[in-house]
């Protein structure tokens, strides 16, 4: 196993740098500048600012130089932030988009665990046709929509919980709510898909039949035998969907006006940041390659007979 984390952390090296030169070249393709602004600047100062980031080199030159930065672990300066470093930007709004994405995650698979047990045990029953409408519901519905609709009844109109901003002098949580609840609707419908599917089909195979023959409890059958072997492909969707729902996050913290990186990807991206977009591209393909590791690994774990493939 330690073998094979170590070759997937080897192959993952080209694949940062093809996604950081990719990235690169298109954004410098892109129409507009960091200095391109509604109010024209001085065409000295808009020179001078060109060279002093190195932008009027060809991008060939421009790309071998943020690599020789990165390879020193220098993200650059964020070119619309005056005095801050891309890496200091990222730090500050990287704990709100963790914390998000990772409440958004845990719940998703707690509800969404438990609704799909509970249709598979109840399965051609009226629980199981209420679950799977509410998950069909969550799939339509994206976060963009009911995130608005969300703030509208609980912030606004009921007045229940905040609606927008994140003020850390006060109980965090309560801000987070409706994002985390937001965030994570569509991942509970997926997750409760899976679970129902993959619960079925373990209470069907033959070492359930075997623990019931012995006369086991069913709660036992259920949570000991059957609910491991269903975790299985929950496990294997759990990494990828987590990199996936903090990257998502992007929607939800514009929308809730929350200080996270999400936010600052999309004003970098507005304002033709460039190094401070590519710090963010970076991060969250790091984040990505080592999701899918760690889901890989655990998964092997879980099920031994992947040990031997």
């Amino acid at each position: 196993m330690l073998a094979q984390a170590i070759r997937r952390l080897i192959f993952a090296v080209p694949t940062l740098l093809a996604i950081v030169a990719a990235a690169f070249v298109l954004m410098h393709a892109a129409p507009g500048g960091p200095f391109t602004k509604e109010r024209q600047m001085p065409p000295e100062i808009e020179r001078r600012l060109v060279e002093k980031y190195g932008l009027d080199l060809p991008v060939e030159q421009q790309l071998l130089n943020y690599l020789g930065d990165l390879a020193r672990g220098d993200l650059g300066p964020s070119m619309t932030y005056k005095d801050k470093d891309v890496l200091d930007i990222i730090a500050e709004g990287a704990p709100t988009s963790a914390i998000l994405g990772l409440s958004a995650m845990a719940l998703a698979l707690l509800v969404g665990g438990a609704l799909g047990v509970m249709a598979a045990l109840r399965q051609n029953r009226a629980q199981d046709y209420a679950v799977m409408a509410l998950a069909i519901a969550g799939v339509c519905l994206p976060p963009l929509v009911v995130g608005p609709i969300m703030q509208l009844f609980f912030g606004v109109q009921w007045g229940l919980l905040p609606s927008q901003g994140l003020h850390r002098d006060e109980f965090g949580l309560v801000y987070l709510l409706l994002p985390v609840v937001t965030l994570a609707l569509p991942l509970i419908a997926i997750v409760s898909r899976l679970m129902r599917a993959s619960m079925i089909e373990a209470l069907r195979s033959n070492a359930i039949r075997t623990a019931r023959a012995k006369g086991l409890p069913e709660a036992q059958v259920v949570l000991r035998h059957a609910l491991p072997i269903a975790l299985l492909p929950i496990v294997s969707y759990a990494g990828p969907a987590l990199a996936g729902v903090m990257a998502g996050s992007f929607v939800i913290e514009t929308v809730f006006q929350l200080p996270g990186v999400g936010k600052q990807f999309v004003l970098a991206a507005q304002q033709r940041d460039y190094t401070l977009v590519m710090g963010v591209v970076l991060m969250y393909s790091f984040l990505i390659i080592m999701l899918n590791l760690a889901a890989d690994l655990l998964y092997r774990v879980l099920d031994p007979r992947s040990r031997t493939a």
